[in-house]
């Protein structure tokens, strides 16, 4: 019988393979994960995690303004990107070394090395190295796309760079029209930057309801974003005070900084995949099945690196299916529906379920309820921003298909009524629950109108 350095090897320190790596261990298996970078993935060291850090700073400035509504007075207030950059590294730093202590502290052996396959049941680390392994997990994550077909696409940042840009930019113009893009536009818009977004799309955040996207694209325009629709960077140059875009249209920007946020690949260039026989996809991601299995037996993958659902909780889900299926005992299958999430933008998305369009299409027999209103900060503070609430029902059986939320911790509440829906909730029952009053997520179990579209 050949005996093996490993039970599991991991490749990728990030949360799913993180998250694998410490259940596996868990269950007795003898277990290392080599990372090359920092533990924690893209979500804790250049992700979700500083990215809702500096969400949390570009709103201070609406706090600062409201507070006067409220009978405050304070002094003009200034900020300080380098200390907020420093405030943020101080805190991922944190982060990291209780990853790390997590994996150490379950028995987990850390490699901080580059590795790479070396056939079905071996690795080489960095150094030259070759540990086997009976299992290898691949949780590599994805890497910002760049597209360099655009002239002088190397004067252009990605949301790595920004993290860690020496000085807030005066001005920046963002390409791309999904989360990433529309969150960083909001950030530097909040934090004092003039933000331009270019996309080449008609509408902003393709996958989420139209009303969320309209109306999200409406608020930011009205914080000082501008939206270049349905148009292309053809080439960058360097200009008078940075960087001069030249688009598709003939039009031309000069701005600080170009930023591309026009999507993410999966990490598996170089990775000796050519080496197993493990088939991937076109955009170079891993195929896998239900149970995060490749066609080569022994080798596994999730998280971004297999393109399914790419977000954070999903990577730490099949992380710990895996580890359940395979050193447990227990199979266990991630169902990839009804997963919520939130575009923090300022005002912020949380969504969860069929956007309308899709729901018509697949339930044919729909009711729409939704509403608009100010949220009650809003009316002292003299602001004019709205809330917008949508629930979506299959009209045969009331079953609520989707509910998407625009405004002030939207997240928070759609996070709840993803647990409701999950449970086969009905609009009933959304209408026999009490309302917790006053909020502004009453208004979910309140709706009682019926919404047609226009003819």
């Amino acid at each position: 019988m050949t005996a093996f350095d490993y039970d599991l090897f991991v490749i990728g320190g990030g949360s799913g393979g993180v998250r694998a790596a410490r259940v596996a261990a868990g269950y007795g298996a003898k277990v290392a994960i080599a990372e090359e970078y920092r533990f924690g993935g893209t979500c804790v060291i250049r992700g979700c995690v500083p990215k809702k850090l500096l969400v949390y700073a570009s709103r201070f400035r609406d706090d600062f303004e409201d507070a006067r509504g409220f009978g405050w007075t304070v002094p003009e207030p200034t900020f300080d990107w380098p200390a907020l950059i420093e405030a943020k590294d101080k805190e991922i730093a944190r982060l990291e070394a209780l990853y790390r202590q997590a994996l150490t502290s379950n028995g987990v052996t850390t490699l901080a090395s580059r590795a790479v396959l070396d056939g079905p049941d071996s690795v080489r680390l960095s150094d030259g190295t070759r540990i086997t392994a009976r299992n290898i997990l691949i949780a590599t994550g994805g890497s910002p796309q760049i597209d360099r077909t655009i002239g002088g696409h190397t004067l252009a940042i990605s949301s790595n760079e920004a993290f860690h840009l020496p000085v807030l930019p005066k001005s920046i113009l963002i390409a791309g029209g999904g989360y990433i893009a529309m969150e960083f536009a909001s950030i530097f818009a909040g934090l004092g930057s003039k933000v331009s977004l270019i996309y080449r799309g008609e509408k902003v955040l393709r996958g989420f309801d139209d009303d969320l996207r309209d109306d999200v694209t409406l608020a930011l325009e009205k914080r000082g974003v501008e939206f270049i629709l349905s148009d292309r960077i053809a080439a960058l140059e360097r200009g008078d005070t940075g960087v001069r875009t030249r688009l598709h249209s003939g039009s031309t920007v000069e701005s600080v900084q170009v930023m591309l946020a026009i999507g993410r690949i999966p990490n598996t260039n170089g990775l000796g995949l050519e080496t197993t026989g493990v088939e991937m996809g076109e955009r170079g991601q891993i195929k896998v099945d239900e149970f995060s299995r490749t066609n080569v037996p022994g080798i596994f993958a999730v998280g971004d690196v297999t393109d399914r659902v790419n977000l954070t909780p999903v990577a730490i889900r099949e992380g710990h299916a895996f580890a359940d299926s395979v050193f447990g005992g227990k199979p266990v299958r991630v169902h990839h529906y009804l997963i919520p999430s939130a575009v923090f933008t300022t005002p912020e998305i949380g969504s969860v379920g069929l956007p309308e369009v899709t729901a018509r299409e697949t339930h044919g027999s729909i009711d729409v309820y939704k509403t608009r209103f100010r949220p009650m900060r809003n009316v002292l503070a003299g602001r004019h921003e709205r809330t917008m609430m949508k629930l979506i029902a299959d009209g045969a059986t009331g079953r609520i298909l989707g509910c998407h939320v625009l405004g002030p911790d939207a997240a928070e509440i759609v996070q709840m009524a993803a647990i409701a829906m999950r449970m086969g909730a009905t609009k009933a029952d959304f209408d026999a629950t009490m309302a917790l009053h006053p909020s502004a997520a009453e208004e979910l179990v309140t709706l009682r109108d019926k919404w047609t579209a226009p003819v």
